[in-house]
């Protein structure tokens, strides 16, 4: 039963981890400039979910294996006025889709609150083995 827990608290942590890249995404849907003031879009975050629970070894749950960056094109706009525009007249923003963040988060949402129902009822059925052994 506690490895029930395990696998619960692995997903729970896993999809927290994609709801604060998702919220980074779209934090950052704008930003064409990097830490030092520099031209370089902000390239959309992607999670990447691996087999097992990598801090423990074990074989059940999951972990984030990898946060990749997506190698989608930028976005081009035609904005000859602006400092950063190509020989064209363009500037790109990141290549981030605020529909797809979104429906991303709420599939985030629906799975965290999934993995609480699950442990909660590993808890009760924990709860009830103790009761049934006293």
């Amino acid at each position: 039963m506690f490895g029930s827990l395990d696998i619960s608290t692995s997903a729970l942590v896993a999809q927290r981890t994609r709801m604060e890249t998702i919220s980074a995404n779209l934090a950052n849907k704008d930003t064409i400039l990097n830490p030092k003031n520099e031209y370089e879009p902000y390239r959309r975050r992607m999670v990447v979910f691996g087999e097992g629970d990598a801090r423990t070894g074990k074989d059940g749950g999951v972990h984030v294996q990898e946060i990749l960056l997506d190698d989608a094109p930028f976005k081009k706009f035609l904005d000859p006025s602006n400092k950063f525009a190509d020989e064209e007249g363009y500037i790109y923003k990141p290549n981030i889709d605020s529909a797809i963040e979104q429906i991303n988060a709420l599939e985030a949402a629906r799975s965290y609150e999934a993995n609480i129902t699950a442990a909660e009822a590993t808890k009760s059925m924990l709860q009830t083995s103790l009761r049934l052994l006293a």
